[in-house]
């Protein structure tokens, strides 16, 4: 993959650009091996990977120059700019929302926010987009409400001049950090929700609720958890940090018992609608802390699935489900370093197989999909 900003030099996000695709997905591998080293493994599966570029179907600007002349993209730790608006992960019809989102900030009087002035009011957008109609959803992270009178009224100009926008909020993070977002949400369209459908499960993307941004993979991964599920008469199942429901949904049979626990309200209102798209009778989902409704549970299911953020499930988690001994655990992890450390801790189990997804060509990151069965 050839990038401009890599080769000049401004931009390597991408560490392994150099390195040819084939060489990434045999060192990933290498590295997940060593992180299971002395591990019995009854079987490894092949990696997954997907396209090499244009796989993206989220990206994160930092919006920096004026507000004649706005730049989106990145900033270095010196505070140097960089337009990462032609990054040839995202799709190219990214290019055109770009274009026009540069002109609306001017319309629209929205003062990119100077890092070393702590002036300015717009810190980031947030562009996602559904591989499913190919709707979008533009997030304006704001320092303030002090320009929403004025982001609202240019609106209607950015919705004529980019039709597939469907979802369009302000959030506002007010707080002189490197936070991506804060708490509050603002929707300045009715439809809060984008659409999308991975091996026929719908699901849904809310502002911020969190969603893998690599789809073809994504898929490729749920796909594979439905069917390792699949292939045992598994009644009853929790999905801990199930985000939007994307693993429960597809694991689940019409007559499966499925309770999933996710702390992020939004993300629990999109698996409730997805839920009941499919017709489950049988599913809750709860908006509650994973590890807290699980041991203060009595109940065994057959099937735990967790999904947990980078820093894994931890110890007490860990201790819990070790002792709790439901058959299977399946365990879907964005960071194989954490996932490793809690796997030991889990005495009574083996790894029955594992799999690599490569969710992040070009980096050393990958996703990882494991089954445990109880000794």
């Amino acid at each position: 993959m050839h990038c401009a900003q890599y080769t000049a030099g401004t931009c390597r996000s991408c560490q392994w650009l150099d390195k040819p695709y084939a060489t990434q997905l045999i060192d990933k591998q290498h590295d997940l091996s060593e992180l299971l080293g002395g591990l019995e493994v009854g079987e490894w599966r092949e990696p997954v990977a997907g396209q090499e570029q244009a796989f993206r179907n989220k990206a994160k600007m930092v919006v920096s120059g004026s507000v004649e002349r706005p730049l989106l993209g990145m900033l270095h730790r010196d505070g140097t700019p960089v337009d990462l608006c032609e990054c040839p992960l995202y799709p190219a019809s990214f290019g055109e929302v770009f274009r026009h989102l540069k002109t609306f900030i001017a319309r629209a009087g929205l003062t990119p926010y100077n890092v070393a002035r702590k002036r300015g009011e717009l810190k980031h957008l947030l562009l996602t987009q559904s591989q499913h109609n190919g709707g979008l959803m533009l997030r304006f992270v704001l320092r303030s409400e002090t320009k929403l009178t004025q982001l609202r009224a240019a609106l209607p100009w950015l919705m004529q001049q980019v039709p597939d926008l469907q979802v369009v909020s302000a959030n506002i993070q007010p707080v002189h950090m490197a936070i991506l977002e804060g708490e509050r949400e603002i929707a300045l369209t009715s439809q809060q929700a984008l659409e999308e459908y991975f091996n026929q499960v719908p699901l849904f993307i809310r502002p911020q609720s969190f969603f893998q941004t690599n789809p073809q993979v994504a898929a490729a991964l749920y796909a594979t958890a439905r069917d390792w599920v699949a292939e045992r008469d598994i009644s009853s199942m929790w999905d801990l940090f199930c985000g939007v429901g994307g693993f429960g949904l597809h694991c689940a049979k019409p007559e499966t018992r499925l309770t999933g626990i996710e702390i992020s309200a939004e993300a629990i209102v999109c698996a409730k609608i997805s839920a009941e798209k499919l017709g489950l009778k049988h599913v809750e989902f709860q908006a509650l802390d994973s590890t807290g409704f699980a041991t203060g549970n009595e109940q065994v299911p057959e099937l735990v699935l967790v999904n947990p953020p980078r820093r894994g499930i931890g110890s007490e988690l860990c201790q819990y489900l070790d002792n709790m001994a439901p058959e299977r655990l399946l365990y879907s992890s964005c960071n194989a370093q954490t996932m490793a450390k809690d796997i030991r801790e889990l005495k009574n189990y083996r790894i029955e197989r594992v799999q690599l997804f490569d969710m992040f060509p070009h980096t050393a990151h990958y996703e990882v999909l494991t089954l445990l069965v109880r000794v």
